[in-house]
């Protein structure tokens, strides 16, 4: 098994591996950024200090690197990008951060001197961690080497989803079996013969799991679906899994082609908590009361820019539907021209709007639009994590097109989302469908830690100006 399962979330091993070996790397660092800081002001070692600064300097290192999603730039865009987004992390946002704290923590805590050469050593240190980790993890002989029984439409459609272009990290597709009276659909080449013997096959080709999809249910209830031979395979160490699952754990979305009303019901996610959801509303509260008092003077400077540029209103509501289906009014900054649905008609959003005044795409960039919204979050409407919330106009003609849609509604809607993180910005029927499938992952899976992990890798999207039409 190359994953492991924190409060539902799926959370791959080599991730994990890496992150474990960098913490202790930065903590080495700031150990050795100090004794250099010490040296060269010709300052005695104290060697009974705690290690709080250095801990503290890791976790804020660690942290960073969440946010600038370099784990999987690593593996999906090479050496080259991680290597950007390693400088961004640790020389802008880790440093701003450090120096930030040092003025809340008590005086030589963290040395503007100790900062400086601790970032240094540690972008030195992870940046070789990681070109060797690079060299491992694209290696053949460390992806799990999966066959699918299947080869028709079903089968295809998880093929699609496991393409190159996506974002799947450690997935090998050896070939396709075909069903009995399987028409099969998938490439030739990915065809392979029914074995004879399953166990044998599975060693012979070293199979780490075996996905079944095949069209035809009946093969799956029964007729001639190998079940003795899976389980013989399971009793050996291969695993088999329904195409759902592995669509789930693998991609961290649902796919509505394959989602059965009975697998919502009768699976493990899409579960209530009280517990959880007081929590989460203190959280929420008390988050968005210290975002108003850091960025109140950012939204008076956003509403004299507007006012200056295009007049009034500085601000706009429209009806969003929120929570079990009910609409709420919800607030922004007016990023476009006055009038800009004048025929009072909703309207999507397109790339390069030309509705869009300057003010507005600079504040659409920035995220600074959203503002507003933390009012949203304090009086209950919304929360801080969860779907983005849609138009009622949308969601009725959404509703009849796209199976499942509803699902979405089951949950707070949120400033940010998991949908966001995974899907450029949607401005269609076909984007909504493939956002859909994020956002029931979010619905079944959601947890405290999978909304810090949201949070934390939103720093991506706003610094790269990622989703913005």
């Amino acid at each position: 098994m190359s994953y492991i399962r924190l409060n539902k979330h799926y959370i791959h091993l080599p991730y994990v591996f890496l992150g474990a070996v960098e913490f202790l790397l930065l903590l080495g660092a700031a150990w050795a950024a100090r004794i250099w800081y010490l040296q060269l002001n010709s300052l005695a070692p104290l060697w009974t200090e705690s290690w709080a600064p250095e801990f503290l300097f890791a976790v804020v290192l660690s942290f960073c690197t969440l946010s600038m999603g370099i784990y999987p730039a690593l593996v999906r865009e090479g050496y080259s990008s991680m290597v950007l987004r390693t400088l961004v992390s640790f020389f802008l946002l880790a440093s701003l951060a450090l120096f930030a704290l040092a003025v809340f923590t008590p005086e030589g805590f963290l040395p503007q001197g100790v900062v400086f050469w601790g970032v240094i050593f540690s972008t030195a240190l992870v940046l070789l961690t990681r070109a060797v980790f690079l060299k491992l993890v694209d290696t053949k002989e460390l992806k799990r080497r999966v066959i699918i029984y299947g080869a028709g439409s079903r089968a295809q459609q998880l093929l699609d989803n496991l393409a190159p272009e996506k974002d799947v990290i450690g997935v090998q597709v050896i070939g396709c079996i075909p069903g009995e009276q399987e028409t099969p659909v998938v490439d030739q080449a990915l065809i392979m013969p029914v074995p004879k013997d399953w166990l044998g096959f599975v060693k012979a080709h070293r199979i780490s799991e075996i996905v079944v999809s095949p069209d035809e249910r009946r093969q799956r209830e029964g007729g001639g679906f190998p079940l003795n031979e899976l389980i013989d395979c399971k009793l050996a160490g291969v695993s088999s899994s329904d195409a759902l699952a592995f669509c789930e754990r693998e991609l961290c979305k649902v796919d509505i082609s394959l989602l059965k009303p009975s697998w919502m019901l009768f699976s493990d996610g899409f579960k209530y908590s009280k517990r959880r959801s007081i929590a989460k509303r203190l959280f929420d509260v008390g988050l968005a009361s210290i975002f108003f008092l850091m960025l109140w003077p950012f939204m008076l400077l956003t509403a004299a820019a507007i006012l200056l540029e295009s007049g009034r209103p500085v601000l706009y509501f429209q009806e969003r539907v929120g929570l079990n289906g009910r609409t709420f009014r919800i607030y922004k900054f007016r990023s476009m021209c006055q009038n800009a649905e004048k025929e009072g008609k909703a309207v999507w959003a397109q790339k390069n709007d030309s509705r869009v005044t300057r003010v507005g795409a600079f504040i659409r960039n920035t995220r600074l639009d959203e503002l507003p919204q933390l009012y949203n979050v304090l009086k209950g409407d919304m929360s801080f994590v969860g779907p983005r919330p849609e138009r009622p106009e949308f969601v009725r003609d959404l509703a009849e097109q796209i199976p499942f849609y509803e699902m979405r509604h089951k949950v707070k809607p949120g400033l940010m989302g998991w949908a966001q993180l995974k899907y450029s910005y949607g401005a269609s029927v076909d984007d909504a469908r493939n956002k859909l499938q994020y956002d029931l992952y979010y619905t079944k899976n959601h947890s405290f830690l999978m909304d810090m992990l949201i949070m934390i890798q939103t720093v991506e999207i706003v610094l790269l100006g990622k989703g913005v039409h």
